[in-house]
């Protein structure tokens, strides 16, 4: 399952999280976010308990857009430990992303 991540609750489920985590920061209307959401959605249910995957909805949520730098979407995020350490801009094929995410664990 992707949670719904925000500007009130980003610093609690992402930055405190003792699992790797992916965010996908995207817009209702964004074609190529439309590609990507079902993919983020299906390595969500393949990382159940391994990892965190979220989703930020950058219309609504200006603060943790504008801190990361989001000026494309979709972009995807990777934070381990806390940190950020990947990204991915654009839709790409989820082969690309699973091996970003697996590069974590």
């Amino acid at each position: 399952m992707t949670i719904e991540l925000n500007d009130a609750n980003f610093d609690e489920v992402v930055l405190k999280s003792q699992l790797p985590v992916m965010v996908d920061f995207w817009a209702e209307w964004c074609g190529p976010c439309r590609l990507v959401g079902p993919i983020v959605s299906e390595m969500a249910k393949e990382y159940e308990g391994k990892a965190v995957m979220g989703k930020v909805d950058v219309d609504n949520n200006p603060g943790i857009s504008t801190k990361y730098g989001i000026r494309s979407i979709p972009t995807i995020l990777f934070f381990k430990d806390g940190e950020l350490v990947n990204k991915q801009v654009g839709a790409v094929p989820k082969s690309n992303l699973v091996r970003k995410l697996e590069e974590l664990f």
